[in-house]
């Protein structure tokens, strides 16, 4: 096992290539989109009728945090939505090729 990074992301889908882009500028290769999300938050109701928004989740190296916080953040206050991050730990799983 290894400690990771979990990236969840929830903003609009207006800004997701530059989330994207962010992601990738940062090391962050592995993701799932998930488009068409709705809930409400603290700030308010998020209304999918308005705008598609979008839920990210992705996992990092805890080395590469800050570049994705320096690249993630200014697209967050630019145009909202919200990032969180949590300790986790990596399983790995060992590929094995079953020869018959």
């Amino acid at each position: 096992m290894q400690p990771a990074k979990r990236i969840e992301i929830i903003a609009s889908s207006v800004e997701l290539a530059k989330i994207l882009d962010g992601l990738d500028k940062s090391g962050v290769v592995g993701r799932t989109v998930i488009s068409n999300v709705s809930g409400q938050s603290s700030t308010g109701e998020m209304s999918d009728e308005l705008v598609n928004n979008f839920y990210i989740i992705a996992f990092c190296s805890r080395d590469r945090v800050n570049l994705l916080v320096e690249n993630i953040k200014p697209i967050l206050d630019k145009f909202g939505g919200v990032c969180y991050l949590s300790d986790v730990m990596e399983v790995q799983s060992i590929n094995c090729v079953a020869s018959v």
